[in-house]
């Protein structure tokens, strides 16, 4: 597939994505952990990552229209 069909066929991941990537950098800047000790929160490219994945999963919440090539009804 060509980049152009992958980000539109995947546009609310890649949104959910960018938000998420975004939003994990700012609670890091802003929270964070200044021991170090928390896992998730003392570095900011885990912190990133964790936002970015949340970000993909409500993203991928939207709801997809059916193609014909979708058998959901149990037909085959």
């Amino acid at each position: 597939m060509k980049f152009k069909q992958l980000l539109t066929r995947y546009k609310w991941q890649a949104i959910g994505v960018s938000i998420g990537l975004i939003g994990g950098y700012l609670y890091w800047y802003y929270i964070g952990c200044t021991s170090g000790t928390c896992p998730i929160q003392a570095n900011w490219h885990t912190s990133t990552l964790y936002g970015g994945l949340l970000g993909y999963f409500v993203g991928d919440l939207k709801k997809r229209p059916k193609t014909n090539n979708d058998k959901t009804d149990g037909t085959v």
